[in-house]
């Protein structure tokens, strides 16, 4: 079995497309964009993210997501050598805890064959790999990347876990390692990169990693201070568990991030993903609708030139990976009229100028699924709620409050602006119109408040 092993790795060969793939699953990508003072974006180089998701023997599942940089070469090559040391024969059922975590550590092996790379490779990339084996979920990063578990708790709540924190100039464990080696973790904070990236651990990039003595910031060293061990994280038990796991790239978190402040990013994208889950039949349409809901969110902020827009002039490659546990998509032979089964998740702007210091409450009613808290934070709530046919459809509602204002913004979807209309299709009057099934008499009347010219709001937007 290792000698297989060795023969794949050895090969460049894409002899992971034979592996089968695990079918609770869905990934959504988007690729980087820079935006012009038209708004328009163009990408700025090829794709470099990239992703795995295997299904094993042993009811063993395989998960990943990589952030590229500087090429794709080593995502992809760590990915795939990666796949190999743990599926062929490494990982099966009979192991502890201890030897699964022993397995995943020693797996920096793989990253220590990048080596063979190093004249042609410059660049490098971070990763976070989700292990389920006997039911337990195991998690082991480096870098960036993110990983989110929400879990239904047995008194009925929904938890958002974020399962370890970034290897990043802002860590406070990660400074204190590099401080130990002589490092001037203050410098590092300030600049906050080393070598072009935030990351202080990371697959390849040997250029940062052996002349680290060459580079001002770490030339104190006493060591290597950019390293590729991974942290790991578990096992975390997952019988019983009803909810999902999300896997994020960098470039996924930044742009949420950048368009909305980091306060509650974690909250804000396990409500899209919740709304998508009740309202979509495909995983793979969930975690695509909920990327392109960011980049859409990312470049409307832009666009918006409000105060946030200087943050969100580019963005880089978006990947999504959602992984369920026990949780229900949305039933395709239900509609909108049939009970409420579309979920509004758009998180609206606030008109007034925001501050750092923003508090953000978000609810989602979803269909039989409990109250979502984030650990130490209850400020983000979903409110239980079992949509039947016939009944109210689910609220989305977003206040955001601070120090200098106060907003507070909601959606509805209780049809309060829409006329009901019977069971058969409208008919055309006598002027072969059909009657028109949304009420704009409200808007017309706060239109005419808002504006002192005198102008009859129905002669001058009114239908005629």
């Amino acid at each position: 079995m290792a000698a297989q092993r060795r023969n794949l790795i050895q090969s460049h060969q894409s002899w992971t497309d034979d592996l089968p793939l695990c079918q609770m699953c869905g990934v959504g990508t988007a690729p980087n964009c820079v935006y012009g003072p038209d708004g328009k974006g163009t990408e700025s180089h090829p794709n470099e993210d990239g992703h795995f998701r295997f299904r094993g023997e042993d009811g063993c599942f395989l998960y990943g997501v990589f952030n590229g940089y500087d090429g794709s070469r080593v995502a992809s090559f760590a990915s795939q050598c990666l796949t190999a040391e743990l599926l062929l024969g490494q990982l099966n059922s009979s192991h502890t805890d201890n030897d699964v975590r022993r397995i995943l550590t020693q797996n920096q092996k793989v990253q220590e064959r990048l080596k063979a790379l190093e004249q042609e490779v410059s660049g490098g990339a971070t990763a976070v790999v989700a292990l389920i084996l006997n039911n337990k979920l195991y998690i082991a990063n480096v870098g960036t990347n993110r990983a989110l578990l929400c879990k239904s708790s047995s008194d009925g709540q929904n938890q958002v876990l974020q399962i370890g924190r970034p290897h990043s100039t802002d860590n406070e464990d990660e400074l204190q390692r590099l401080a130990a080696l002589g490092v001037d973790s203050a410098r590092v904070r300030q600049a906050g990169q080393i070598g072009g990236q935030s990351s202080t651990r990371r697959l390849g990039d040997y250029r940062v990693k052996f002349n680290y003595n060459e580079i001002d910031l770490l030339s104190a060293a006493k060591t290597r201070p950019v390293i590729a061990e991974p942290e790991i994280h578990g096992s975390q038990a997952l019988d019983s568990v009803t909810g999902f796991l999300l896997l994020m790239s960098e470039g996924l978190i930044n742009a949420l991030e950048s368009a909305h402040g980091p306060e509650q990013a974690n909250q804000e994208i396990v409500a899209m993903v919740a709304a998508e889950l009740a309202q979509q039949t495909s995983l793979e349409a969930v975690a695509q609708s909920v990327v392109e809901r960011i980049k859409r969110l990312h470049h409307d902020v832009y666009v918006s030139g409000r105060q946030r827009a200087t943050y969100c002039s580019r963005h880089e490659d978006m990947t999504l990976l959602i992984r369920t546990l026990n949780y229900p998509l949305a039933d395709g032979a239900l509609t909108p009229t049939q009970g409420g089964r579309i979920y509004p998740v758009s998180v609206p702007y606030s008109n007034s100028q925001s501050t750092s210091k923003t508090s953000v409450t978000l609810s989602l009613v979803m269909p039989s699924q409990g109250t979502l808290t984030n650990g130490t934070n209850t400020a983000s709530t979903l409110e239980e709620g079992t949509p039947t046919p016939g009944s109210q459809s689910p609220t989305a509602t977003l206040q955001s409050t601070n120090t200098q204002t106060q907003s507070s913004s909601s959606s509805s979807g209780d049809g309060s602006l829409f006329r009901q209309r019977g069971s058969q299709a409208a008919q055309p009057d006598e002027t072969g119109r059909v009657p028109p099934y949304v009420d704009f008499s409200q808007f017309y009347r706060l239109w005419g408040t808002d504006h002192s010219d005198g102008q009859s709001t129905q002669g001058g937007l009114g239908p005629q």
